[in-house]
């Protein structure tokens, strides 16, 4: 392979890791909108964003439940 080979594939990789990351962002409760805003804004700063994600947010979300309230 070529290095533009590798260049497309490195890029193509952190696209679909940041569209990952704003789909897991959108889908958990981070507590306020202005934080789960400020997620996603850090996701989408190229190449280190998706990473700063995984590494520091990915765990403070929580999922949201479908139940119904009562």
């Amino acid at each position: 392979m070529t290095l533009t080979y590798w260049i497309i594939l490195t890029g193509l990789a952190f696209y679909l890791v940041t569209c990952w990351a704003i789909l897991d962002i959108s889908r958990k409760d981070f507590g306020g909108i202005e934080k789960k805003a400020g997620w996603a804004a850090a996701s989408l700063i190229p190449f280190i964003g998706p990473i700063i994600y995984l590494a520091l947010g990915y765990r403070k979300g929580k999922k949201q439940t479908d139940a119904p309230p009562q």
